[in-house]
């Protein structure tokens, strides 16, 4: 009886971090000028976000498989909730930067919790369907996202775009308090690593300071010191994560050279995605004139492609394997960049970034699905949640450095418009790269069949 309000939590519990990692970015434009803000300030309202969910996603699922799923994702709802008010009456940017930084934190509790309720309470080919509704529910929010933040920012406020959270939590909360059972990992006997999640924190929050202290256009001793110390962080990190007993991230998971490559080719992929995208509502609504609805809308081809068309490409690697589908999609998603890169001042939309939007979201759909079953499959199936959640993790670490870093290259050019076409060409320069690790990093990767499964 209990099953169906465990999925109705799941699916609106994870809409709220779902719809505000597309629709913020919509609504930045309007929010900079309104808040008065720099654009290494209007940055940090992604990063700061982006920031605490990355580095702590892993330790939000640990924590709720110790102490209790339920509890976790109900403690990430509140804290959602509560900073999305924060968010919707800040009176500064500050104040906002501070709010979407605890919105992270929520979500890192939020977002992995989402998942291990339905895995705990389904089981079999009951499970598969729930998490296939979840998935599509999440596609769907996701696409719709840009819309709901262009229509809110332009007809009422860029605050609203955080207020709509609120009777979601409200409903999610009511939901858990009566039909949500509790679980949790009966056998679990391990030490949180407290230690491992405070250096990535420090090492990537370091990083990415450094990087969009370089927005400035020079780059300073500070910034470079800034930048090279967060480095030096994050390596510390990964040495302690290879010594310590209860690691946040196994590293052994990486002597498998297909779970390897999937990450390394994970990351050049989301860093090109996630950096490039921030900056294309500014071109739209800044440069172009497109009202918010517009350059929310003008994103959703290459969403709606990307979800409609992964189905199939997930069947394409059961017969062909997922080697020629990521090399393929990396190299047409390169060439999707370089389509955003061509635009003038001057042309209709169908003319300008339709075209782009189309040939990125044809990248997406044979790249998405085959790269969620290389990690699946590259490691032991016990270890598959663990898989699952590094690749998560390193794709979100990927879009919050892709920001910093093509921010550098945007406002180092000598105008704005001649900066953004670079940050597309860099990221179709990413993107071929990606092409190149799939074509050398991975081993003779074959679909699973009964003779090799």
């Amino acid at each position: 009886m209990k099953l169906p309000w465990v999925l109705i939590a799941a699916i609106l519990g994870s809409t709220m971090p779902f719809i505000d990692s597309t629709a913020v970015n919509v609504s930045l434009p309007v929010l900079q000028r309104e808040l008065h803000a720099t654009t290494g300030q209007t940055q940090w309202v992604i990063e700061g976000y982006a920031l605490f969910l990355s580095a702590l996603i892993l330790l939000g699922g640990a924590l709720g498989d110790l102490y209790g799923r339920r509890k976790i994702f109900t403690y990430g709802v509140v804290l959602f909730a509560a900073a999305s008010i924060a968010c919707a009456f800040a009176g500064s940017i500050e104040i906002l930067i501070a709010a979407r930084c605890i919105q992270g934190i929520g979500g890192a509790l939020l977002t992995p919790g989402s998942l291990s309720l339905i895995s705990a309470a389904y089981s079999g080919e009951q499970r598969g369907r729930a998490i296939g509704l979840w998935s599509g529910f999440s596609a769907l929010t996701s696409a719709s996202g840009p819309i709901i933040g262009g229509w809110l920012t332009q007809e009422f406020s860029w605050r609203y775009v955080f207020i709509i959270n609120i009777p979601v939590a409200i409903v999610v909360l009511a939901v858990l308090q009566l039909g949500v059972p509790e679980s949790r990992d009966e056998s679990a006997d391990r030490r949180i690593d407290v230690v491992g999640a405070a250096l990535a924190t420090f090492g990537l929050g370091l990083l990415v300071n450094g990087l969009i202290a370089m927005n400035s256009g020079r780059i300073t001793a500070e910034a470079l010191g800034t930048t090279i110390v967060g480095v030096a962080v994050l390596c510390g990190f990964v040495l302690f994560e290879r010594r310590t007993r209860d690691p946040m991230v196994r590293c052994d998971l990486f002597a498998s050279r297909d779970f390897s490559a999937a990450n390394i080719y994970t990351f050049f992929l989301y860093t090109a995605i996630g950096g490039s995208l921030y900056f294309v509502p500014f071109v739209l609504i800044n440069v172009h004139h497109y009202s918010p609805t517009e350059a929310g809308a003008a994103l959703l081809p290459f969403i709606f492609i990307m979800v409609v068309a992964s189905r199939w490409s997930g069947g394409l690697v059961a017969r062909i394997g997922a080697r020629r589908p990521l090399i393929l999609g990396a190299i047409i998603a390169g060439f999707g960049f370089l389509a955003y890169a061509l635009p003038g001042n001057d042309g209709s939309y169908w003319t300008t970034f339709f075209p782009a939007a189309m040939i990125l979201g044809c990248g997406g759909a044979l790249f998405v699905a085959p790269l969620t079953t290389t990690v699946m499959n590259s490691v032991p199936t016990e270890h598959s949640g663990v898989a699952s959640g590094v690749n998560n993790a390193v794709a979100r670490t990927a879009g919050l450095i892709g920001v910093a870093v093509l921010g550098v290259v945007v406002t180092t050019s000598s105008s704005y418009v001649g900066g953004f076409r670079s940050a597309m060409v860099a990221s179709a320069l990413i993107a071929f790269a990606a092409s190149g690790v799939a074509a050398k990093g991975f081993g003779r990767f074959e679909p699973k069949t009964p003779a090799n499964a």
